[in-house]
Parts: C-alpha cells; sequence; structure tokens
C-alpha cells in the first residue's frame, strides 16, 4: 500500500513539464521524482504547489505558468479548473489530438512492442457541444442554500462542481444547467434525487431523474411542466435500468439515424451508445472502409451493443453476426433490425470475456472480424475465436493499453500483421483515447 503525505502549504516548485500524463496532467521530475501537475502542458515552465506526496511521485497543481506552451489557449468555459468534465481546454485542439496519437503510440510500444506499418489520419470533428449521453450528478447543499448540478469537482469527485453551463454538452442541456437546477431546488424531492441521466437522440433529449423516495404528484407535475415547457422528455427512474418509465406514459425510445447507410435506431435513455453522435458516423465509416467487407463475406462483430457497426456491415456484406453481453442490448439490435428490413444480420447474447465453447455462433465461417470491446479488452476473447479463416480485423478501441496488450498478442500468437493505426477524437478536452486499428493475416 502506498503511503500518502500532504506535504506543507508552503512548498513550491519551478518545474520544466515534459510530457503529459494520461489523466492531462503536466509531467515533471524533481530530484529524480516524478511530479504531476494540474494545469500545466508539456514544454513549459511553471511554478507549482506540491499537495500530495507519495512514494514514488507528487501531485500537485499550476501557481504561475512562467514560460508558456505555443499550444496553450484560453478555455472557453468558465468552470474550467473547477469541473472536472474537462481536462484539456487549455491545450489547442489539434495538440490534443497529437497527445493522443503519442499517447496509443507509445502504449502499442511499452505494452505490446509493436508499431503500426501505417499512421491513420486522426480522426476529428467539432469540439463543442457534442456530448450527447452524460450522468450529472445533483447535491443539494445547506451551506450554499441551493441544489448543484453538474460535473463532479476535479480536485475532490466527493464534491458536484458549481456551474452554470457545460460547453461540451448538447446545447440543449448545456446551456441550461443553471434552469435545471432551478428546478431541482423547487422539489420537495430535492434532497433524494442524486443523478440526472442525460441522453439526446436526433429529435429529443431525455432527462432520467435517479430519486431514492417515490416521487410526490407535486413534484411530478412540476418536473412534467417542466419538459414540456423546455423541450426535455422527463422520465423517473426508481431503483435499476428496467424501472426507468416516462412520467408522461408517453414513448420510452429515442433515436438517431445514420443516413449514409440507410439504418434508424432507436434506444432508451440508459442503453450504451457513443457519446459523440456526429463522430460515431464518422466512425463507422472510417471501420467499415478500413474493414471492406466483400458482398459475398461474412462478418463477425463482438460487443456490438444494439448493433451500431452491424447493421451498416448488413448493408456491406452477405451474413454478419453480432455478439452482446447485455441481453437488453441484443433484444434491441433486433428490433433496430426488423425496424430497418434487414434480414441477413443475427444477434446473440453470451458473455465474451468466458468460455465460449458451447456457443453455436463460435463454429460457424468468418472471412473478417470487428472487435469493439468495453476499456478492459478483448485478451480473454482473442484466443477462443476461429481465427483461421478470418483475414482482416478492425478493432475499435476505448483504452488504449488494452488495445496495445491485444495488438502484441494478435501479432505474436495469431500471426497478423498491425497495418494501420489511429485516434479518433470521441471526447474533445478530455483525455480519454479513442482509436482504431487494422489487423491483416501474414
Amino acid at each position: 500500500m502506498s503511503r500518502t503525505r500532504r506535504p506543507p502549504q508552503s512548498i513550491e516548485l519551478e518545474l520544466d513539464i515534459t510530457d503529459l500524463s494520461h489523466d492531462g496532467r503536466g509531467v515533471a521530475r524533481h530530484e529524480g521524482k516524478a511530479v504531476f501537475v494540474t494545469g500545466a502542458l508539456p514544454g513549459e515552465k511553471v511554478r507549482a504547489k506540491v499537495q500530495v506526496s507519495r512514494r514514488q511521485f507528487d501531485e500537485g497543481s499550476t501557481v504561475e505558468v512562467l514560460e508558456s506552451s505555443p499550444d496553450r489557449v484560453a478555455p472557453k468555459c468558465a468552470h474550467f479548473g473547477v469541473c472536472g468534465g474537462c481536462a484539456l481546454q487549455h491545450l489547442a485542439p489539434a495538440a490534443q489530438i497529437a497527445a493522443k496519437q503519442h499517447t496509443l503510440a507509445e502504449n502499442f510500444e511499452r505494452i505490446g512492442q509493436v508499431r503500426p506499418e501505417r499512421w491513420l489520419e486522426p480522426l476529428s470533428g467539432e469540439p463543442w457541444s457534442y456530448r450527447r449521453k452524460a450522468r450529472l450528478g445533483v447535491k443539494f447543499v445547506p451551506k450554499k442554500g441551493k441544489v448543484l448540478v453538474g460535473f463532479r469537482e476535479a480536485a475532490d469527485p466527493r464534491f458536484i462542481a458549481d456551474v452554470s453551463r457545460c460547453e461540451v454538452l448538447v446545447e440543449s442541456v448545456g446551456r441550461r444547467i443553471s434552469v435545471i437546477a432551478e428546478l431541482m431546488d423547487s422539489l420537495d424531492a430535492r434532497a433524494q434525487i442524486p443523478q440526472i441521466e442525460v441522453a439526446a437522440g436526433d429529435d429529443r433529449t431525455a432527462l432520467v431523474f435517479r430519486h431514492l423516495q417515490p416521487l410526490g404528484e407535486d413534484d411530478r407535475a412540476r418536473l412534467l411542466a417542466f419538459g414540456e415547457r423546455e423541450g426535455f422528455a422527463v422520465f423517473g427512474q426508481s431503483g435499476g435500468n428496467d424501472s426507468v418509465i416516462p412520467l408522461d406514459g408517453g414513448a420510452t425510445e429515442l433515436g438517431f439515424s445514420l443516413p449514409a447507410y440507410g439504418v434508424d435506431y432507436a434506444f432508451r435513455p440508459l442503453d450504451f451508445i457513443q457519446v459523440n453522435g456526429a463522430m460515431n458516423q464518422r466512425m463507422i465509416d472510417h471501420a467499415l472502409a478500413l474493414l471492406d467487407p466483400g458482398p459475398h463475406e461474412r462478418v463477425l462483430d463482438l460487443f456490438c451493443g444494439l448493433g451500431n457497426f452491424t447493421l451498416p456491415l448488413a448493408r456491406r456484406c452477405a451474413q454478419v453476426v453480432g455478439v452482446e453481453g447485455e441481453a437488453a442490448l441484443v433484444q434491441r439490435a433486433h428490433e433496430n433490425a426488423r425496424r430497418n428490413g434487414i434480414d441477413n444480420a443475427d444477434f446473440h447474447a453470451a458473455d465474451l470475456t468466458a468460455d465460449l465453447r458451447d456457443q453455436p455462433w463460435l463454429r460457424e465461417g468468418f472471412d473478417a472480424l470487428l472487435l469493439d470491446p468495453p476499456r478492459t479488452g478483448a485478451d480473454a476473447t482473442i484466443p477462443q475465436l476461429p481465427l483461421a479463416g478470418i483475414g482482416r480485423i478492425v478493432y475499435v478501441s476505448c483504452h488504449p493499453g488494452s488495445l496495445g496488450r491485444d495488438a502484441g498478442l494478435l501479432v505474436r500468437e495469431h500471426g497478423y500483421r498491425l497495418v494501420a493505426a489511429g485516434v479518433m477524437d470521441m471526447f474533445p478536452h478530455t483525455a480519454h483515447v479513442e482509436s482504431i486499428a487494422l489487423f491483416e493475416k501474414r
């Protein structure tokens, strides 16, 4: 167990920042020890206050920038540095992408001991008002005499940041944070609502209010009136995901479309969908161009969710099989295939981290594979797959470390080449690295 101590408040150091950490902090060294500095950028000299000292490293925050990076920009959000929703608004968007590409390359080399034969052009888009899915914390703070609504504080995640608007949430929500907080303050149950889930489809945005006690009739009326006035679909959630219900008794689903593939998706507010809708469309185009499925080929899509990649793939190949661990999403994928008249896509529910030997779909032949696993990656899945006939793999990753590890596994143990790789800026202004890689059989 690492020992942590707080140094005297007066300890300040002048530091040369040489790198950016995985969570967006500047990295320096002092007397041979790493120091992680919030608010500092590579190439800068800063005066930093050391706030936490550990055996292997120290942590601190920037007091003054003595020599500024040419990539430093003024944050757009007035709450940047207090709110923990963003970590990199002070870094120019192009430099953010370059830093993420560097992180990906470093993880390939350090963890997987592999390098791509070529780097893909980074995929980027609009860096503001992009976030269509989010969980906002809610907290009634008697000392402030009001309810706070927003992301957690950067310095201490136990607290909700006191914000009035958010520049990365979809505009329908981001510019109404203070209005939503005022609504919460008007409720009798204001101390019994710990979070609000945001989910935006193409045509309407849902707010799901998690309530620890049943809502009274007056509160239900206030929530419904707010939804009607501000244009939100209002849901209540008393327990697990299956307890989410529209307070007006209306439609339970939202939707988004991919016109290039003639596909419309229906989803429920707590279903997993990609956070960035515009980048999702570009990512699907990117993945299908790399995988390049032929009209006579069979494709396996693992961790398929509600069919995000599966249905567009069905428009391009003979047959596609999607597999997902969450049964509710598999049901949604079936429904979306029927809704779109797609009859060459099959879906199965299976825990892809478990023993797959009894899965019937595993014995079917496939020409290509698309992987889109969670942060933990696919190292438990890959060795069980019928890779002998699979000539191409496209791997979509939300964690560069697990992609680096799995790339090494595919290259050294299963006879693939890492042909190409690159980042996709799914989460601008955060340190999150979304990436994509193409593997081909040697």
